[in-house]
């Protein structure tokens, strides 16, 4: 196995269990590994310190998998990895009101790279690094020994891919095609879900406890959901009582499938209307128009992807919850996040009370929001705690 000398002095966030080691850590390489291939990682004197995918092309040099050097790296070694994760979700399946969750989270499951999502009988699959698309033969066939899914399908279109050299993919990896609309179950409610077309792997099951928790807050309440995708927030809202929701989004297909989502839970089609448009222009209009909403749920898509990007993300932020502020009655409520991982809840509280500031509102913050146990955080690992959000009291 080839060695990659780490450069003295940058030992720390190896020792501490940080699974990624960035290129200007390292000192030299002995010989040539392939893109994806298994090193060992040792330090100046020649010390062992852990074993990692390594990538040329990638700013992560080294993607770090385990410290133990007599522990061997082999599909044995995948396979554990594997069950351990997935046999960690069963207790989100286990009353059969869930049906979809996300079994495998990258780093977080310490299979750097690897994001495996359950739908029903179908199973979508993201790899994202030259090292797990190395082992994606062991990968698949461990999912089928355990899962014995209908399908599986490949969702490898993420752009990052290219950061590692890597083409992207799509289609079926393992027996049939999804339908069209796989139905899957989510705290009782049912959704389509469009894997090969829909965004990301083709739902955000991250949102699976703030959904229920705001729409315990709209019974009898007029209610706006920003970037409504497929309808999370909104069946919750319709199926907790609120008087009538309106829905936003961009996209044709997400707005198609959320009206069918809403017949297939036979929930009051009269209360809700459905918008394609850009939200940012759609708030501006509501507030030319003098609407109001006593609930808005703005679940805007990654503002900020890196952190030089942080600036320019927490501008479009705050003008966004801005706006909406001023669409609320006094003491309504905003459910506001972000999923920029960039973005840390310190931060996010800031913007908002900029928000709230240039709106001429006072703001509580009454509930703070996460990714659900299936989306963990590493102890070692905190940049995957990328989802956060706010429930504020706007006066």
């Amino acid at each position: 196995m080839i060695d990659v000398i780490l450069k003295k002095g940058k030992e720390k966030a190896v020792m501490q269990r940080h699974p990624w080691l960035f290129s200007g850590a390292v000192e030299r390489v002995k010989g040539k590994p392939a893109n994806g291939d298994v090193v060992r990682l040792v330090d100046a004197q020649g010390k062992f310190l852990a074993y990692g995918f390594y990538n040329s092309q990638s700013r992560v040099a080294l993607r770090l998998l385990e410290w133990n050097e007599d522990v061997q790296i082999n599909d044995d070694w995948f396979r554990k990895k594997i069950g351990v994760a997935v046999n960690g979700r069963a207790n989100i399946l286990a009353d059969g009101n869930t049906n979809t969750c996300r079994l495998i989270f990258s780093e977080a499951d310490y299979l750097p790279g690897l994001i495996v999502d359950k739908y029903a009988d179908y199973l979508s699959l993201q790899i994202l690094t030259s090292g797990i698309e190395n082992n994606k033969a062991v990968i698949i066939d461990e999912l089928q020994k355990l899962l014995k899914p209908k399908g599986i399908f490949d969702k490898s279109d993420a752009g990052s891919r290219e950061h590692e050299g890597l083409e992207t993919t799509s289609g079926v990896l393992a027996g049939s095609p999804p339908p069209e609309l796989v139905e899957v179950k989510e705290n009782g409610l049912t959704y389509g879900i469009n894997i090969a077309e829909g965004q990301k792997s083709g739902f955000y099951c991250d949102q699976r406890d703030n959904r229920r928790i705001v729409a315990e807050h709209t019974a009898g309440k007029k209610v706006l959901d920003c970037f409504s995708y497929t309808g999370g927030f909104t069946l919750n809202s319709l199926r907790f009582g609120a008087a009538n929701v309106t829905s936003v989004d961009s996209s044709a297909l997400a707005i198609d499938t959320l009206k069918k989502n809403i017949e297939l839970n036979k929930l009051d089609a009269a209360k809700h209307s459905a918008i394609q448009s850009d939200v940012n222009k759609q708030l501006r209009k509501f507030k030319e128009e003098g609407e109001k909403f006593d609930v808005i749920v703005l679940d805007p898509p990654k503002y900020a992807p890196s952190r030089s990007a942080l600036d320019r993300a927490s501008r479009a932020y705050k003008d966004l919850n801005r706006i909406a502020m001023l669409l609320l009655n006094s003491g309504g409520l905003l459910a506001t996040y972000s999923c920029s991982g960039a973005m840390d809840i310190d931060t996010f509280k800031q913007v908002l009370a900029w928000a709230a500031l240039d709106a001429g509102k006072e703001v509580q913050f009454i509930y703070q929001f996460c990714q659900p146990e299936d989306h963990p955080v590493r102890a070692s690992f905190p940049e995957g705690e990328y989802l956060k959000g706010l429930l504020c009291r706007v006066i």
